[in-house]
């Protein structure tokens, strides 16, 4: 089930920190990104159909623009969903599937909630303004509701040329769809 996110986050609001464990092996903070104009965090994970069709994208975002960093962060219950476990995570970077900046594993789940996350994917666009991460755009990546979907309009891309060219992101924040993020407590 398509479930549609519905942030805790207002723009304009600062980026909330994170130290969380790579799947290269090495621990990123968001302290890490400062030298970048903008910020791409995505909560993602491995197995869920919507996230897995955003791959390419996210790759593709992460490739083509040096000011920009692409994280993306894996919040999901690995006890329950195997599919989502840091050695997996280091797998789909091994073999090439994931090619972002970092790709994180949130354990405790914490990092998600800060953001106010609630499916794969999940993105959250920041801008740096005075040497803070500031929340410019959350949304859809781009129009494809579905995993089946051709994109014909990609908002992510529209925001990040935004803030590329320091201007205001002009978009309705209409909410991502996804999988459910999969809670460690939820029954």
């Amino acid at each position: 089930m398509a479930l549609q996110s519905d942030s805790e986050l207002e723009a304009g609001d600062a980026a909330p920190d994170f130290e969380l464990e790579g799947a290269d092996g090495e621990t990123h903070t968001l302290e890490e990104f400062a030298d970048s104009e903008a910020l791409l965090v995505v909560f993602t994970c491995n197995h869920c159909p919507y996230a897995e069709a955003k791959f390419d994208l996210l790759n593709e975002l992460a490739d083509e623009y040096d000011d920009v960093s692409v994280v993306g962060i894996n919040p999901n219950d690995a006890e329950e969903y195997p599919e989502d476990s840091l050695e997996k995570m280091r797998e789909y970077v091994d073999d090439g599937t994931i090619r972002y900046d970092a790709y994180l594993r949130d354990e405790s789940q914490d990092v998600a909630r800060a953001y106010g996350a609630v499916c794969t994917p999940d993105p959250f666009l920041f801008s740096r303004e005075d040497g803070t991460f500031r929340l410019v755009y959350q949304g859809r990546l781009d129009d494809a509701l579905n995993p089946e979907d051709e994109p014909t309009r990609f908002h992510i891309r529209e925001a990040i040329e935004s803030v590329l060219a320091d201007e205001d992101v002009d978009l309705e924040w209409q909410p991502s769809q996804g999988c459910s993020i999969k809670w460690a407590d939820d029954e």
